[in-house]
């Protein structure tokens, strides 16, 4: 007669207490709590391997974290493996590693990759900006899906509510931020193809928006307004300097005075505050030096040129030029940035060198080694070009009151 072996109860398996040896109790077929001497109870499955016949211990995990009814499914799913002539430890050891696997390149995990290296090629702020996007439209749906799982309907079903609400600059953001983040897991081996490479042209492509500005022959109009409005004297400093300067919102709004080299007669701007991170440098004129010394008279204990209103230990709000323009006259018609393309349009005009005056607006050329020549060798060229534009303003300001006038003293410019 065969020998059976009693089952245990939850009782025993409860109650076993530890020995001076590690022993075993067992339920049968293969299976046994191991009782160690720490106190410490692990289920254990042994079983004559289907190939090698060789006996073999599979561990099934610890008490009572696996209860007796759940080490007991596992013992039937192990025999049935072994019915089929599997070795139900490498099964298990393989399913765990595909499982290790997709937690390891889901759709989440590839992101912080993808954005850690994003720091390393854009500014912070940019790349703070596309992860707050992912953030609050892609990662709660798509977060813990395996990059090798996603398809292309799932990211788009994803993408649809943001079109439908006409946010189409967003919906065309995110689907080269999101093809980026798989060309990184294509390019690390995670995936073998990109099944959204082309997603973008299932929605609708949003018409560009030509940056509001105006034409050269409204610039005495702009000078005009600005002198007859009640505007902060720090607000229309600020904007005269972005005018002359033909530098970005920001660029002016965070200018520091240690970036500011009286000597050589240049503006610095350090590559962390520039749009492409390259340093941009700035020749300074005899109307953007007479804003200087205005603002010298202004400057306090603050380390910016324009300090906020709110207090001089903090710069200018990026937008301050903005509403400023508005309150002028110039809603719709004329934004800050599009000071540069006013100014990119007279020079252009004037048949100055197109290449020179890319280099003014600080657009970088493809070729790094034209870049760093324009950079160190044009300078002089370049500074003839922004006195020609500084006196352009001035003159554009005849019979109103300009605070970048070269000459010391605020006085009314007549022809």
């Amino acid at each position: 007669m065969a020998k059976t072996t009693k089952q245990l109860t939850d009782t025993e398996v409860k109650t076993a207490k530890a020995k001076a040896k590690e022993y075993n109790l067992s339920d049968g077929k293969g299976l046994a709590l191991r009782v160690k001497p720490t106190s410490t109870k692990t289920w254990i499955f042994n079983y004559q391997h289907p190939i090698s016949k060789k006996r073999n211990n599979l561990g099934f995990g610890a008490y009572p974290d696996v209860t007796l009814a759940r080490a007991r499914e596992k013992r039937a799913e192990a025999r049935r493996l072994l019915d089929l002539g599997i070795d139900p430890k490498a099964h298990f050891q393989e399913q765990l590693k595909i499982k290790q696997d997709e937690l390891a390149c889901t759709f989440e995990v590839i992101t912080n990759e993808w954005f850690q290296l994003k720091l390393s090629k854009v500014k912070k702020a940019t790349a703070d900006k596309h992860m707050e996007m992912l953030r609050n439209h892609v990662l709660p749906k798509l977060g813990s899906v395996s990059v090798k799982n996603i398809k292309p309907v799932e990211v788009i079903n994803i993408l649809r509510p943001i079109e439908a609400k006409g946010s189409l600059e967003t919906v065309k953001r995110l689907c080269r931020v999101i093809n980026e983040i798989m060309v990184l897991a294509l390019n690390s081996g995670k995936i073998e193809n990109n099944p959204i490479a082309h997603i973008s042209k299932n929605f609708v492509t949003p018409t560009p928006k030509k940056m509001a500005t105006i034409s050269p022959n409204r610039l005495p109009e702009l000078m005009q307004n600005l002198t007859n409005h009640n505007l902060m004297i720090v607000t229309r400093l600020l904007v005269e300097w972005q005018l002359h300067t033909m530098t970005r919102p920001s660029e002016t709004a965070k200018a520091k005075w240690e970036e500011i080299d009286l000597e050589n007669k240049v503006w610095v701007i350090p590559a962390e505050r520039m749009k492409r991170n390259r340093e941009h440098i700035v020749p300074l004129t005899p109307q953007t030096l007479a804003l200087i010394d205005r603002l010298k008279a202004l400057r306090g204990s603050s380390e910016y040129l324009f300090p906020s209103h709110r207090g001089r230990n903090r710069h200018a709000n990026v937008q301050t030029a903005n509403m400023a323009l508005k309150r002028i006259g110039f809603k719709g018609e004329l934004v800050s940035h599009g000071l540069r393309a006013l100014a990119s349009t007279a020079l252009n005009e004037q048949r100055f060198d197109s290449e020179l005056i890319e280099v003014c607006l600080a657009h970088v050329d493809k070729d790094s080694v034209r870049n760093a020549y324009n950079r160190s060798d044009y300078l002089e060229r370049r500074r003839v070009i922004m006195e020609w534009w500084s006196a352009h303003i001035e003159q554009a300001a005849t019979g109103n009151m300009s605070l970048a006038n070269s000459s010391k003293t605020l006085r009314v410019i007549y022809g």
